[in-house]
């Protein structure tokens, strides 16, 4: 039997959660004695300078005895983290005020008779590098 029959045989069910750069699959698997366990893989892609790209891999086994200790604490630390900072991602509230601020910016830029403050802006001197 080759390789590739083996994994065939040993997945169950399988789901996958795409999330942006990353993606999580969710594997039931067999065990040799015929058991089931949870495989949890993340794969996030990173790309390369030259601009081919890789991906990185990272898997949980989880298994039955584990199943019910797993899914309280993950219950646990998942609804603190909710109560703590809200279900907002922060990075996206960064991006949405960058992003305000860029158009407010710009509007500002565009209209007529109306010049750009200079008292944001930094003087930097190249001398030093």
């Amino acid at each position: 039997m080759s390789d590739n029959e083996m994994m065939d045989k040993e997945e169950i069910f399988s789901k996958v959660l795409r999330a942006g750069r990353r993606t999580y699959f969710f594997d039931v698997r067999a065990t040799k004695a015929g058991d089931y366990y949870l495989t949890i893989t993340e794969s996030k892609k990173f790309t390369n300078d030259d601009g081919s790209f890789h991906y990185k891999k990272h898997k949980i086994y989880l298994y039955k005895e584990d199943f019910v200790g797993f899914s309280e604490i993950l219950e646990e630390m998942t609804s603190f983290i909710v109560e703590e900072k809200g279900e907002e991602v922060i990075s996206e509230r960064h991006q949405k005020d960058f992003q305000k601020s860029y158009e407010k910016d710009t509007d500002n830029s565009n209209r007529e008779g109306v010049t750009a403050s200079t008292e944001s802006f930094t003087d930097v001197s190249f001398d030093d590098i």
